[in-house]
């Protein structure tokens, strides 16, 4: 079993991370963050397990390109809430 948080980033600056949930694989985050973004251009998820001693292990992470989510959203549609 895991402990693990995630982190979120737009074009490589961290602009939030999760609490970390305890011993498990299924997580559920209901967290919201909020970040001014001008000309971005990828967001990216990462998710670590924390570790009590030395650096947080690495899991896995997922990258989205802006310009995609605005191709998969209708043309009124914002991120404002996403």
């Amino acid at each position: 079993l895991l402990d693990p948080y995630v982190t979120v980033s737009v074009d490589q600056v961290r602009v939030g991370q999760t609490s970390t949930k305890q011993k498990t694989n299924k997580p559920t985050y209901n967290e919201e963050f909020s970040a001014t973004v001008s000309d971005g251009h990828q967001i990216e998820l990462s998710v670590f397990h924390d570790t009590p001693i030395g650096y947080d292990d690495f899991v896995a992470n997922c990258t989205l390109a802006f310009q995609d989510l605005l191709r998969s959203a209708g043309p009124s549609d914002s991120f404002e809430g996403w």
